[in-house]
This record gives structure tokens, sequence and C-alpha cells, in this order.
């Protein structure tokens, strides 16, 4: 948080009007970025997980008091016998998993992402990553998907997580990429942390891409274009393609190239991309730009030789304010209109 941002603090609040002219009625702790337009799936992740558990009895939920916050509840209330309560106990919730994962089970851990990744990051490297422990960390309010401020805000989870070896990471962009992420991690035999879109998720790869089908450890095309490639995760893949339809109205062709696996990174396919043409090449990414996707790529390309223009859209690295997501993701980029002005703006 920087002065500025603490002096407005004490300064009057701008009301939002929605285009019908009335006021835009939000609330800081909204975790749905259904976008308008789009189909959504509701509790994509827990309808996954009930599924995946049907087809393997060693599969088993656990959460610190937020079941029905990361969708796990859907699970609980189908398979009680199966599901675990540990309090708002974050450590002991990772503790415990490590230890059901030694005796022959399949835990998913939920929370928010926060907790796993400051208050248990400890009990993670040293009871699951270090063993190897096929655990799943399932997150929610992942980067800035709620306004309650730095301390519920994760804008620096993946940064934090790149660096423990073993750990598989994915960003997941909707409903699909759930859908078929679930049951390729529960056949995974390692840890795994994921980020997760949860309440109401948008499906949106399949409308840009109809035969889209998420793949661990794969990048995809969503969108060609031969102007600019965006690659990008999480949600952000959700406003590249938006944004890539209002380019297309100025003549303005990108690409967006989905990146849910974070690590291990797809290299092969991104160089691939990147070396097509020419084109401008910017990331996107719901995370701090410090340590996350876009420091990843930019590393794929200069050891390999590749150098575009190069670009990254992200967060500031600073402590994130409170307040209702709108106003928050306008403040700090993240808006379709914004991403396709600075794209617009570099070429």
């Amino acid at each position: 948080m920087t002065l500025a941002s603490m002096k407005r603090k004490y300064e009057p609040r701008t009301v939002r009007l929605g285009p019908d002219g009335q006021k835009v009625a939000t609330t800081a702790m909204i975790a749905s970025l259904a976008a308008e337009g789009y189909d959504t799936v509701a509790a994509p992740f827990g309808l996954a997980l009930v599924e995946a558990a049907r087809k393997d009895d060693k599969i088993v939920g656990l959460s610190a008091d937020l079941a029905k916050y990361t969708d796990l509840h859907i699970f609980a209330k189908a398979m009680p016998d199966r599901f675990y309560q540990m309090g708002m106990a974050e450590q002991l919730l990772m503790s415990a998993a490590a230890g059901l994962a030694r005796e022959g089970f399949n835990p998913f851990a939920t929370t928010y992402a926060v907790f796993a990744s400051r208050r248990a990051y400890d009990f993670i490297a040293m009871a699951i990553a270090e063993e190897n422990l096929p655990v799943k960390i399932i997150c929610a309010l992942p980067g800035l998907t709620t306004g309650y401020g730095p301390s519920h805000q994760a804008t620096e989870d993946l940064a934090i997580f790149r660096g423990l070896p073993n750990m598989t990471i994915i960003d997941p962009c909707d409903a699909d990429d759930i859908a078929g992420m679930v049951p390729q991690i529960a056949a995974h035999n390692g840890p795994v942390y994921s980020r997760l879109p949860r309440g109401k998720v948008p499906s949106v790869l399949t409308r840009h891409k109809p035969d889209y089908k998420f793949e661990l450890g794969k990048a995809q095309i969503i969108r060609d274009g031969k102007d600019a490639l965006i690659i990008s995760t999480g949600f952000m893949t959700m406003r590249a393609l938006d944004a890539a339809v209002q380019l297309e109205a100025d003549g303005v062709e990108a690409a967006v190239l989905h990146v849910p696996t974070i690590k291990p990174l797809d290299t092969q396919t991104i160089l691939a991309e990147a070396q097509k043409g020419g084109r401008l090449v910017v990331t996107a990414e719901n995370h701090t730009v410090v340590g996350g996707l876009g420091e990843a790529v930019a590393r794929t390309l200069l050891t390999n030789g590749v150098t575009p223009t190069f670009r990254m859209i992200g967060l500031p690295d600073e402590f994130l304010e409170a307040g209702a997501l709108p106003t928050l993701h306008e403040m700090y980029g993240m808006t379709v209109s914004q991403i396709a002005a600075k794209i617009k703006d570099c070429l």
C-alpha cells in the first residue's frame, strides 16, 4: 500500500453507476468473476471431486473451516464419511493431509490461498513437498479476487510455491478447466497447488474453442492472431479473450495462449508461439508481476535466445487496497478495456 493509497482512505468515495444509471452495489467478498454473456456452472470443483471420488475410494476431502467457501461442501454432503473438518488450523490441515497420504489416501485439502501460502507454508514444504506426497492443495480467493485487503489477497502465492521443489502449480481459468483438472490431478502421484475459481464459475474456454480440454502441463492456443500474443493464466485468460475480441474490432489480431499449468511450465509451446511472425508478446496474470507467470515466461524466452517485444500485465509489487472488486480491478489495470488499450499502445 502506497502513501497515496493510504491518503485515499480518508477521501470521499466516488459512487459507481452502471449502464442503466443505477448505483453498482458490490461487496468486498466477491469470489465469482462471471463476465456478462458467459454461461456459469455452480461449484464445479465440488461436483468434479464427487465424480472423481466415486471412481477412487481413496479420495478424501479436508478443509480448515472453509468447506462452504471452497465448494467442498458439495463433497462433504455427498460423502460425509470421507470428509474431515479441521477447524481454523491450516497447519494442522496440511499435516493431517500429509498423514493421510502416507497411509495411502488421496487427500484434497482446501482453504484460502493466503492461508496456505503464508500460514502453512513450512508444513507444506516439510511434510508434503519434501516427501513428494500426493496431497492436492486447492485454494480459493487467489490474487485479486476479494476486496478484503492484504490479509485475504494472495497476490504472491504463485511466486512462493514456484520455488518449492516437487510442487505442481495450476491456475485454472474457468469451469471447463476445473472439470478437466480434478481427475488429472487426482491421478497425479505428487503434490499439487491449485488456485480455485469458486461459486458461479463461467464457462469460457469452450465458448472460444469448442474442442478445448484441460491437459496437465500443457499450454494451448485458444485464439490465433498475427499482431500480438497474449500469454495468460487464470481468469485473466477470460479477460485476454474478451480484450482480443475488442481489439479485433479495431483491426488488431491478438492470439491468446492459455497457460493453466504454471509449474512445470510448457516452455516448448511458449517458445514455438513466441517465435511466430515477430508479434508483440504480453503476459497477463492475476498475480504480482514479481515471481509469477510473466517472469517465468521472460526467463524462458531469454535463456533460449528469443527476444520479442515483451510486456507484462499483472498486479503491482505492493500491498493492495480493500474495496469492491470492480473498482480495484480498474485501479490496478486488470479490466478488459485496459488490457486492450495497453496492447494497442505497444504496437
